[in-house]
């Protein structure tokens, strides 16, 4: 049996309740946008929320920008939905990490085209 630390726990909560969370907001497309990864500090008070969005750079930033503007209410929501003694801080960050491989995987193809 594998153990974890208490962050790694509560990070892989955060992430399914941000992502619940997010689900509901009416301005949001949640069709495009995930939260890929959550990073807890050991503490439990700080904690990075990264979120990739699917689209071109106009539907990026539109979602981006409604996920900024209601940090404090994805916050909020998290502090009732989890039952933590301190709601940690939320910092979110664009995770960038699918058009960097598809770049990736677009220039492979040219070099087996040969084309490149």
């Amino acid at each position: 049996m594998q153990t974890y630390k208490r962050a790694t726990r509560v990070a892989e909560l955060i992430q399914r309740t941000v992502a619940e969370i997010i689900r509901n907001f009416q301005d949001i497309d949640t069709a495009v946008v995930s939260i890929t990864e959550v990073v807890l500090s050991d503490d439990l008070l700080n904690c990075k929320v990264y979120f990739s969005v699917f689209g071109d750079e106009e539907v990026r930033k539109k979602n981006e920008i409604i996920l900024r503007t209601n940090v404090k209410e994805i916050r909020h929501q998290l502090a009732l939905k989890l039952n933590l003694r301190r709601t940690p801080e939320i910092l979110l960050y664009y995770d960038d990490s699918s058009q960097r491989a598809a770049k990736i995987i677009d220039i492979l193809d040219k070099i087996k085209e040969g084309s490149l």
